[in-house]
């Protein structure tokens, strides 16, 4: 599977950007998705993720109420909707696909990873 983010950018505190993630290779419906997050010089930080088996989603506690994921299986597309944007915010952001359907805060459970977009929020 072959994976590209896109929709970063620079964007004030209290705004919106809308990332997506494009699969291709074979169906994003086989697939649990989730987003992350990495700062220069620290570790990877989980974000958001989406079951294959419901469609269960999970947050991290610093975005949840702001942040939604979402999945178009038809489409191969996964999308992260930010909303109430804060400057601790920016990082670069990778979507994943992982076989798995639990524990999907780990960045050890996904097989593929994209290459990562680029959010800076300014205050």
């Amino acid at each position: 599977v072959q994976l590209q983010a896109s929709g970063g950018g620079l964007v004030q505190a209290g705004g919106s950007l809308r990332l997506s993630c494009a699969a291709s290779g074979r169906s994003v419906s086989a697939y649990s998705m989730g987003w992350f997050r990495q700062v220069l010089g620290k570790e990877r930080e989980f974000v958001a993720s989406i079951s294959y088996r419901d469609r269960t989603t999970k947050y991290a506690d610093s975005v949840k109420g702001r942040f939604t994921i979402s999945r178009n299986n038809a489409a191969h597309t996964v999308a992260l909707q930010m909303n109430s944007l804060k400057p601790e915010d920016t990082a670069l952001y990778y979507c994943a696909a992982s076989g798995y359907y639990n524990d999907l805060y780990a960045p050890r459970r996904y097989d593929y990873w994209g290459q990562g977009t680029q959010v800076t929020v300014s205050s």
